[in-house]
């Protein structure tokens, strides 16, 4: 006699108590946790070529400006200082990279804990939220390490003068392109953002239009926070995009509209 066996997926009841809700929450960021910490033994092996990638523009400025270096025979050298900081700066890089591999399973999860407030229309919605978040942290995280050679020359540019010797440090220096490609990337969900509240109701296109020089406004306060160098080079690469962004979040929201 043959016996079979059937799993019901558990479904969340319509409403919750704050208990209940506090209950999923921690189980929604233990799953986000795990995924990172997994993402973490992968990015421990691509500690190597990351770096490399990132120390690029750095080593180009150098090789341009060979006075600056302390060693111009190889200008591309960073320096440590203290004996733990090669521990630490890997350390730091490959919670970095193991936070980006699990990007997807972090939105899937920040996804199905708002869900259930959302109606049948709007749940539709869950695979090009996560889908179009990746792509906008990827790109906002692209637009960074293009623009950071400029913003390199920009800011050690200043220090020009065969007197000065410039000598960064691995983990001062990795950790501002890391922090640049972290702005870049979660200002790059702006839109999302801005067409996300569109669809819940709380904006509209006509209210964009009106908001329009208040949003110009703001942007340019929080450009001026958000960018770490807070130069106007990378204020400016930063702030065009989001302008470009908000022009078409009004044009969306109109389309979603009709």
């Amino acid at each position: 006699m043959a016996v079979t066996f059937r799993f019901r997926r558990k479904q969340r009841p319509p409403t919750m108590t704050v208990v209940e809700h506090l209950d999923e929450l921690r189980s929604r960021m233990i799953i986000s946790v795990g995924a990172v910490l997994v993402g973490a033994v992968g990015a421990w092996f691509l500690f190597g070529p990351v770096t490399q990638l990132l120390e690029n523009p750095y080593c180009h400025f150098m090789r341009a400006h060979p006075q600056l270096a302390a060693d111009p025979t190889d200008p591309c050298k960073l320096v440590y200082n203290s004996v733990v900081e090669p521990f630490l700066i890997k350390i730091k890089v490959t919670a970095f990279l193991g936070l980006a591999l699990a990007l997807p399973v972090v939105l899937y999860e920040l996804w199905m804990f708002v869900t259930p407030g959302l109606v049948e229309r709007e749940k539709k919605y869950a695979l090009p939220f996560v889908v179009s978040s990746l792509v906008l942290f990827g790109l906002g995280g692209w637009f960074a390490v293009v623009t950071l050679p400029k913003g390199l020359n920009f800011l050690l540019g200043f220090a020009g003068t065969t007197r000065v010797l410039l000598l960064l440090t691995f983990t001062k220096y990795l950790s501002f392109v890391m922090l640049l490609i972290v702005a870049f990337g979660a200002s790059f969900e702006f839109p999302l953002v801005l067409i996300s509240l569109t669809l819940v109701g709380v904006l509209s296109s006509r209210k964009l239009r009106d908001w329009r020089r208040y949003a110009i406004v703001g942007i340019a306060i929080f450009t001026a926070v958000i960018t770490p160098s807070q130069d106007w080079f990378t204020m400016t690469a930063m702030m065009v995009p989001l302008l470009l962004f908000y022009e078409l979040s009004i044009l969306v929201s109109r389309l979603l509209k009709k």
